[in-house]
């Protein structure tokens, strides 16, 4: 009896370990639950798979979207590789959603729907549900990553690969306290370009640095998913012109270019219009050798005053 206590004792350390080395690694370790029965009811293009999103993934109460979107391409990679093994090596490379509600942090159930199957392509819809109600539905395009050289690419050499000197901690900002995604990676602000850091105003546009604890890094299909979540990373520009509050994302278009190279990620947030009801916010994700590896497009509802 004491050796099965002992082991048991060592595999919940173990497991503990695991998730402070790899918090984002217990995001996208969805499992399925319907045991072919929703696929019967369904169709069999359909299945369900279970997650679970720690508090540590949320913005204020909140689960942070970003977040869902990765977590919802895990599921969906999971069940195209299941229902699909011949399309293995395709990833999750688009990613198109739509968030009707915001759920708690928690166990979510994520509904995957195949909706078309081609060598070069193949289409999977997500709806994540909690409390038995759809909050996050993505339309997911499946394919090839980008692993050529590029033809041709924009210099951003003008942002360091890592944090520069005057960059800050999240941990030494307001934000810290509510962005509690910066428990689960490490995450800095570029203080050049967030003035409302000092209570000024300037151009809205923001880059940060972030980069995934050790054991998320290791595993590259996490880093992979990271990177997607990462896209959705930035604070909401219009805090540089003192607009401060809840910004709803409307809608919003995920891309993963390529797994990202070990080290810190760049991440730069500029917007086209900040209109007197919506803005627009473009993220772009570099990893540590400048490539593209990431990017972002979205639509948020302005913070009234």
């Amino acid at each position: 009896m004491t050796t099965d206590v002992s082991e048991s004792a060592a595999t919940a350390g173990a497991g503990r370990q695991a998730a402070l080395d790899a918090p984002f690694g217990e995001v996208c370790a969805v499992r399925r639950i319907d045991d072919g029965a929703l696929g019967s009811a369904a169709g069999d293009d359909t299945a369900r798979y279970r997650g679970v999103i720690a508090d540590t993934w949320t913005v204020g109460p909140k689960v942070h979207g970003g977040t869902m979107v990765a977590g919802s391409a895990a599921a969906a990679t999971a069940w195209l590789r299941a229902s699909e093994p011949e399309r293995a090596d395709m990833a999750p490379i688009a990613a198109s959603s739509d968030f009707l509600g915001a759920p708690e942090p928690g166990e979510v159930d994520y509904e995957v729907r195949t909706r078309k199957v081609g060598r070069q392509i193949c289409l999977v819809d997500v709806t994540l549900i909690q409390d038995g109600k759809p909050r996050v539905r993505s339309a997911f395009t499946f394919g090839h990553l980008d692993d050529a050289e590029p033809i041709f690419a924009h210099d951003h050499d003008d942002m360091p690969a890592e944090p520069s000197p005057d960059a800050v901690g999240y941990a030494d900002t307001p934000m810290g306290k509510i962005v509690n995604v910066s428990v689960g990676a490490d995450l800095a602000m570029d203080r050049g370009w967030a003035p409302f850091l000092d209570g000024e105003q300037g151009l809205p546009r923001l880059r940060l640095w972030i980069r995934p604890f050790d054991g998320d890094q290791r595993d590259p299909e996490v880093a992979a998913y990271f990177a997607m979540m990462t896209a959705d990373i930035s604070p909401p520009v219009p805090m540089n012109l003192g607009r401060f509050g809840w910004a709803p994302t409307v809608q919003m278009t995920t891309y993963l270019r390529r797994r990202p190279a070990p080290g810190w990620l760049r991440v730069i947030a500029t917007t086209h219009e900040v209109g007197g009801r919506m803005f627009d916010c473009d993220q772009l994700v570099l990893d540590s050798t400048g490539a593209v590896v990431a990017q972002s497009r979205q639509l948020a509802l302005l913070p009234q005053r």
